[in-house]
Order: structure tokens, then sequence, then C-alpha cells
């Protein structure tokens, strides 16, 4: 679930209720407004999350548990790629809020802590071939591991048990056919980015939120072209970089300008 300015309903007021609970000063009126948002803003300083004024998942736990999931981003977390990257923070904020998964790892169920991730058949295929491996017989014994079509796709935490099929195949190969983490980045990156192997990769994608940010700071330095358009706030070229010819038809570029715009005004006044 996720709530944020100008949501309203039966999910705010509880909201608004769980925020009294905390000790915040605020109408329970189920409307989410700037009080609202200063609220969150408020718990999300006080347990060191992403002050983003968003009450998504890993603020509501926080507000629940009264402390936050150790393996969550925090704002310094945020504040230290900024400068790592000569970046705006505010630009920063603008691509977790857009196009990180929200959750680097799950919650609840026997995959409990274990990082989210995306197997994909049709990279595996490649990449065994890219190890020298005849990718045909295992094609035609699990077609939903190796196929040179994409699909196969189970969901959420069931995509582990195909990863750990696949590494019965070959290890590397199937790490390196998996998205991992909040920004999904694919495990053949992982020398690009200066890893020690895909093994080492996959590990820090099981240490915490702010790992699979490194890993997300290191793609953009990789990649200059992609590292500029992020400097200089040119939302459209990172996008198309980011996400691929098709950025526009789920309007990425329109909603990190939107995201940004927002994020630098709330520091502009709290500077």
């Amino acid at each position: 679930m996720l709530l944020r300015n100008g949501d309203t309903g039966y999910r705010v007021e509880a909201l608004q209720r769980n925020l009294m609970r905390v000790g915040q000063d605020i109408e329970v009126d189920g409307w989410f407004g700037d009080e609202t948002e200063r609220a969150i803003r408020a718990v999300q300083l006080t347990h060191g999350l992403v002050i983003d004024g968003i009450a998504g998942p890993k603020t509501l736990e926080a507000l629940q548990r009264g402390k936050p999931n150790p393996l969550a981003l925090r704002q310094i977390d945020l504040v230290l790629a900024a400068e790592f990257l000569k970046v705006d923070l505010a630009a920063v904020m603008a691509v977790n809020e857009v196009e990180s998964r929200g959750r680097g790892f799950h919650v609840g169920g026997p995959r409990h802590g274990e990082p989210v991730i995306l197997f994909e058949r049709h990279i595996m295929r490649r990449q065994l071939i890219h190890h020298e491996i005849n990718p045909v017989p295992h094609q035609q014994q699990h077609p939903d591991l190796v196929n040179d079509k994409p699909g196969g796709y189970i969901g959420g935490p069931r995509e582990h048990s195909r990863l750990l099929r696949a590494m019965h195949i070959h290890q590397t190969a199937a790490i390196e056919s998996s998205s991992w983490g909040l920004f999904q980045i694919m495990g053949f990156h992982w020398q690009h980015l200066d890893y020690p192997s895909a093994v080492a990769f996959a590990e820090a994608m099981k240490q915490d939120e702010a790992a699979q940010l490194d890993a997300f700071v290191r793609f953009i330095e990789a990649d200059p072209a992609l590292h500029r358009a992020l400097r200089r706030l040119d939302w459209r070229d990172f996008a198309s970089r980011y996400n691929g010819p098709a950025f526009e038809k789920n309007d990425y570029d329109t909603k990190l300008a939107a995201a940004y715009r927002r994020h630098a005004g709330t520091l502009e006044l709290a500077a």
C-alpha cells in the first residue's frame, strides 16, 4: 500500500490514527493533505528513513513496529549517493521514488529477508552461450528456465525457486540472468560495475537496501551519458537510457520530473 498527498479514504484515516498514536498532532479526517505529509516526514526523520513524505510499506512498518526494518534504505544513504555522483539530492530522491520497486527485500513468508529478484529465461540462454555452454538441451528440458523468448515468470518470492533451479544448471549464468533489488540491476553487469564475481554481486544484493543503492550508483557512474543526463536533470534522456525505448508508454520522464520538483521544493523549505 502506498499513500501520498491528495489521497482520501479509510486507509488515510487509519494512517492518521497511527500517526496520532505515535505523538503526531494531526486531525483525523481521511484526507492526506500537507499536515499529514509533514507528520509522515517527521516519523521518517525520527526513524532515519528516506524523507519523502510518502506513506509506503517501510514507513508503515516503522509506524506499526516502532522501529524501521534494519534492511531499509535511509535518507543518509541517498545523501551520500548524491554527493558521490555530484548530482542534486532531489534528483536521487526522484529516481528512488519512481524507478525503485519500493522494497528491495521480501517481507513475510518463507522468503522473508531475501532480495527481490526477477529471473529472465531468455537472458539465461544468452549467458549460457556466453559461458560456452550449449543451451539447447537445457531449453528442451527446462523451457521455463532457458528459452529464446522472455516469459515464464511466476512473480514475487517464487522467482527464487526459478533462480535456484537455474543455478543447478550454471550458478554464474543464473545470477547474471536475474535482476536484483530495489533498482532491479541485472546480474550480468557485475564485472562492469566492478564486483569481484557474480556471486559477490549477489551476496552484496542480500546485504541491505543501501548495498542495492550502491549497485545503482555504480550503474550510473559506469554510464557517462546516463550520468550526464541525471546531472543536468534531463529526465527525458535519463528515462530513455534507463528504461529503454518504451519509457514514454509509462510516462517515466514526466513522473521523474514531477518527483524532482516536489523533492526540490521540500528540500528548499527545509534549508
